[in-house]
């Protein structure tokens, strides 16, 4: 089984550099499953019904969020659709759903979206409890379960990996837009990369327009960001994974 997770889908470039190339990387690859990212896709900030729509529409499973998941309040009408995933770490009392199970090819693919606490300045649970509470609870009833991490320190990512190595199948990073190239299978199993990067514009800071962020930089000024405009890219991982013992058996950064 092929399983792809696609980087932060930064703004409407981003959705249509999705719509452009995913189709042809599910093919070339046989993609059994996919994982998008898309709290940025609302010109980054959070997503829409539309945005929502129109990733699932390029082909994806599973659409996964971070800090900005209530970045655009229209969340709340489509918010428990069973393909939308929010951090899990989020108050109990908070709408929808932290993780979501799919039948796939005979198997039952778990997928968990968490937030880190380092540096995001956001009221959450501690996920790395959450994240062993909901792994001990569906462990035995899933075949492959994956971890969406949406975090800005990658020692806590990397903490993360190590926490969970055996528990998981996969666990990949979010959030930075910067595709890491420390992909591995840690000591137990569990397949692991700092962050899979971001499918927005390529001439830019993270998906903003770089003029805007230097100015933020050079004079402390809150400057309200903007999308970059220009020629975008596809970021995305793939995992390909052993029929019989649910494992990785290998990593493939695309770019």
């Amino acid at each position: 089984m092929n399983i792809l997770a696609v980087g932060d889908i930064v703004g409407s470039a981003g959705i249509k550099e999705l719509k452009e190339k995913l189709p042809k990387v599910k093919e070339e690859n046989n993609i059994d499953f996919i994982i998008v990212n898309g709290e940025n896709s609302a010109e980054g900030m959070g997503i829409t019904e539309n945005n929502f729509k129109d990733i699932i529409s390029c082909g994806a499973n599973c659409v996964t969020m971070g800090n900005h998941t209530w970045g655009k309040k229209e969340i709340f009408k489509f918010i428990d659709d069973p393909k939308l995933i929010r951090p899990a770490n989020y108050p109990k009392e908070v709408c929808g759903k932290g993780y979501n199970i799919y039948n796939v090819k005979n198997k039952k693919i778990a997928v968990i979206n968490l937030l880190g606490r380092t540096e995001m300045n956001i009221l959450t649970d501690n996920p790395f409890e959450v994240a062993k509470n909901i792994v001990n609870k569906i462990k035995n009833n899933v075949d492959i379960i994956i971890v969406d991490f949406h975090a800005e320190a990658t020692a806590e990512k990397k903490a993360m990996g190590y926490y969970l190595d055996g528990e998981i199948s996969i666990l990949f990073g979010t959030h930075t837009h910067i595709q890491t190239a420390d992909e591995q299978i840690l000591e137990k199993g569990t397949a692991y990369i700092t962050d899979i990067g971001m499918t927005g514009p390529k001439d830019s800071v993270i998906g903003m327009d770089k003029d805007v962020a230097l100015k933020r930089f050079l004079t402390a000024l809150p400057e309200r960001y903007k999308i970059a405009e220009g020629k975008a890219m596809f970021n995305s991982v793939m995992f390909k994974i052993n029929d019989e013992t649910n494992k990785v058996e290998s990593i493939t950064r695309i770019n």
